[in-house]
């Protein structure tokens, strides 16, 4: 089975055929750096940080990109009710999202461009638009005519008609001359105290949507194989991208369009307006990292994803299992390569995550392996184990590491001492268990008595002598 992706543009899963045979251009949209990253953008990075990591595992030279909005309203708005330059904003919370993204183990784009660093090449591009009659100046901005681009909409399945003006929530309230209520700004003429770059328009500053296409070309060049971001992407930004690049070059922008879904809060997409916002520094304060990686893959990456305390305690439940399933071995001594794994469990596995990355379904197999390695623990602790099984567990284990580690980037903590097992005993082990006990206690050999005892407390079961030699028992909760 070939890996297949839904594409947003067809609204179709599609085979997955990069165009040059061995690399995959990528390109993500990235943050407006005003404020702490809030789980939205958890979900976005570490969706796109697993696909990146799929397809590395499959083999492909991923050439991953992702922009950074460092001038913009919000910004702007943040530096005037704080009295500082914009920088300050910007690089404070450059430097958070950094934070963020490194404790849920997301890997670094190969390419960080700021806006502000591509200024010249958004230039160039508008002239384009501009001499192509796509673009035009008015009162000292300049925007896109959309109805110069015939297959405006597609990507969002939308008319002229259907669509809204404003919807990027970018749009100045003043009301600007323009030839259609949707075009929108590429360039925007400076106001008092704000920073400006000169441009053959007069002195200004780029409007939003005009950012991702000229950072594209610069970066990736004019067609790349994904484009990737947020849902709420689709329109009007994506859609505004393809317009800006597909007249000048003449080629479609991306082969692939892939979205994730929204992070919703009591069933309403999570955003500061409803009141249910939440920072990811937030949540990190009161639940593990990996514990909020493992919640955001549990859910098919396309699909509305509810994050509750309840959920996310339900995640560091699960996340506690498969900790404890790596420690079954030495966890400081794991070196495996994907030809050390496994071949049935890897084919499994590539099963599920070919299928346009169902995470979802590649867990249960790894949660399945987790399963396996804590009862092979448990027969090493209270049975014997002999060398084929050893062996075939080790395997296993490598197989479960690597995959859970290394292509879901779900980061085992190396430096944890390992955990007691916890298996639940059944009744007959329970009751073998006493046996020896009561047989060690007839040999007055106390020691192995009280071991026994304290055995069975930490897999929560209650042992009550009674006179005449007889033990009774019962479940802890």
């Amino acid at each position: 089975m070939s890996l297949t992706v839904y594409n947003s543009r067809t609204r179709q899963l599609e085979p997955l055929i990069p165009q040059q045979k061995d690399i995959i251009t990528m390109y993500v949209c990235g943050v407006t750096v005003y404020d702490f990253c809030h789980l939205g953008h958890a979900r976005t990075y570490i969706v796109w940080d697993v696909v990146r990591r799929y397809l590395e595992y499959l083999g492909y030279d991923v050439h991953h990109v992702q922009n950074i909005t460092d001038i913009d309203d919000k910004i702007l708005k943040k530096a005037q009710q704080e009295q500082v330059p914009m920088g300050v904003i910007t690089e404070r919370y450059i430097q958070a999202y950094t934070e963020d993204m490194a404790r849920l183990n997301i890997l670094p784009a190969k390419q960080y461009p700021r806006a502000t660093e591509s200024i010249p090449d958004m230039i160039r591009l508008i002239q384009n638009l501009e001499s192509l009659g796509y673009a035009y100046a008015s009162g000292g901005d300049v925007y896109y005519a959309v109805e110069r681009f015939p297959r405006y909409g597609n990507l969002s399945h939308r008319t002229l008609e259907q669509m809204q003006s404003g919807a990027s929530g970018r749009v100045d309230p003043e009301v600007s001359i323009k030839r259609h209520p949707l075009d929108f700004a590429l360039w925007k003429a400076a106001k008092p105290g704000e920073p400006a770059w000169d441009s053959p328009w007069g002195r200004g500053r780029p409007g939003w949507h005009i950012e991702c296409s000229a950072m594209v070309y610069k970066t990736l060049g004019a067609s790349i194989d994904i484009h990737a971001g947020g849902s709420d992407l689709i329109f009007p930004h994506h859609e505004n991208e393809i317009a800006q690049s597909e007249p000048v070059t003449q080629q479609p922008l991306a082969r692939y369009w892939l979205h994730n879904g929204f992070v919703t809060v009591d069933g309403e997409k999570m955003s500061k307006s409803l009141g249910n916002f939440r920072t990811i520094r937030d949540v990190l304060n009161h639940y593990q990292p990996m514990a909020l990686r493992l919640l955001i893959l549990q859910s098919h990456y396309r699909q509305p994803i509810e994050c509750t305390p309840n959920a996310l305690a339900a995640a560091q439940s699960g996340w506690h299992n498969l900790q404890q399933a790596a420690q079954v071995f030495d966890l400081q001594a794991f070196s495996a390569k994907k030809s050390d794994c496994d071949a049935e469990i890897l084919a499994q596995f590539e099963r599920a995550m070919d299928a346009d990355f169902n995470t979802p379904a590649a867990l249960a197999i790894l949660f399945g392996l987790a399963k396996k390695l804590k009862h092979f623990d448990h027969e090493k602790r209270y049975g014997e184990v002999n060398d084929a099984l050893a062996t075939q567990s080790y395997q296993i284990w490598q197989t479960f590491v690597y995959l859970t580690q290394v292509v879901l980037g779900l980061k085992f903590d190396w430096t944890q001492a390992p955990t007691p097992e916890v298996l639940t005993l059944s009744s007959a082990e329970i009751e073998a268990l006493i046996a020896q006990r009561q047989h060690a206690r007839r040999q007055k050999n106390y020691a192995e008595a009280d071991r026994i005892r304290q055995e069975l407390a930490a897999r929560k079961v209650k042992l009550v002598d009674q006179p005449g030699g007889v033990t009774l028992w019962e479940r802890e909760p």
